[in-house]
């Protein structure tokens, strides 16, 4: 069986897309590979990405390839997947999830301590940017683009004080920082399914002989539990770029959800959370959803 991969060309990219296809090759040694590698319009650009369209910008070719019959499957950063998927498209698995937090990397002689001061934090998205502001203000965001060792450079050649990544892109490529704060949830709530990768077929595939085998790759629990953060995102018809976070954690069937919405400068911010049973989900999770809306978290999201 031959598997045609596309995938985005950024070294964590390929590194996600090398793991998947190993994963795969743990199930079925005869399987042969063509990786379909691509530049997205997300990374043909170094604009704001809310002024051009959003995260989906890094997704939109890939599925492209999908749809024009191109690759058979597209491997993602899941948290840069747009929430409502087209019904021509499905995540058909992820694997085991990383390290969801967001690292804040720091300039020598700093410490997490130090933002109460009006520190220059650089950061690409307005989440992050929303609850750093709510910590502090007088903070100095200011907009960065680019892979994660770019932007590790640009912070350097540029002096700013710090800057903030997502925990698993370090782990995965195996950057140490030597100054590096890691937010707790207080602090900082990560996007959906920040830390999982997600891999994408086309609907019609599902039951098909490479559907079959992703479900033999899929981690159920980072699966079931990403499902949920994202369906949040959806029903608040937030995007990947909105203010929100949320985080979900299945031990057993003990299901804990976390989330939290903000307006762009960080002056509202409304937490809400959740406990029940995996047996529950349809029912307390719509009762959940229900009651963000009531309280408000559409609108504090678009202000």
């Amino acid at each position: 069986m031959k598997i045609r991969i596309a995938t985005r060309r950024s070294p964590l990219a390929m590194l996600q897309t090398h793991e998947v296809l190993e994963r795969i090759k743990l199930c079925n040694p005869e399987c042969n590979f063509e990786i379909v590698e691509m530049e997205s319009e997300g990374d043909l650009t170094e604009a704001p990405l809310h002024t051009i369209g959003g995260k989906g910008l890094f997704v939109s070719k890939l599925e492209s390839a999908l749809a024009n019959g191109v690759a058979d499957i597209a491997v993602h950063s899941l948290k840069d997947v747009p929430a409502a998927l087209d019904s021509q498209f499905s995540i058909a698995a992820t694997l085991p999830r990383e390290d969801e937090r967001d690292a804040l990397l720091l300039k020598d002689g700093l410490n997490i301590d130090d933002l109460s001061k009006n520190l220059k934090i650089a950061t690409s998205g307005p989440r992050r940017k929303s609850q750093l502001l709510a910590i502090n203000p007088k903070l100095n965001i200011v907009p960065i683009r680019g892979n994660i060792q770019t932007r590790i450079n640009k912070m350097d050649a540029e002096n700013f004080d710090g800057l903030i990544v997502a925990k698993a892109a370090l782990n995965r490529l195996e950057i140490l920082y030597p100054n590096m704060h890691l937010f707790s949830e207080d602090q900082m709530l990560p996007a959906a399914a920040q830390g999982a990768i997600g891999i994408e077929i086309n609907s019609v595939e599902l039951e098909s002989d490479i559907g079959n085998l992703l479900k033999l790759i899929n981690d159920q629990s980072t699966y079931e539990a990403t499902e949920i953060e994202r369906k949040v995102v959806a029903s608040l018809e937030g995007n990947c770029l909105s203010p929100i976070s949320a985080l979900c954690r299945i031990n057993n069937k003990e299901v804990e959800l976390k989330v939290r919405v903000s307006n762009q400068d960080g002056t509202k911010v409304y937490n809400e959370a959740v406990i029940f049973n995996l047996d529950n989900k349809a029912d307390v999770l719509q009762g959940f959803i229900e009651t963000l809306i009531r309280n408000g978290a559409k609108d504090i999201i678009q202000q």
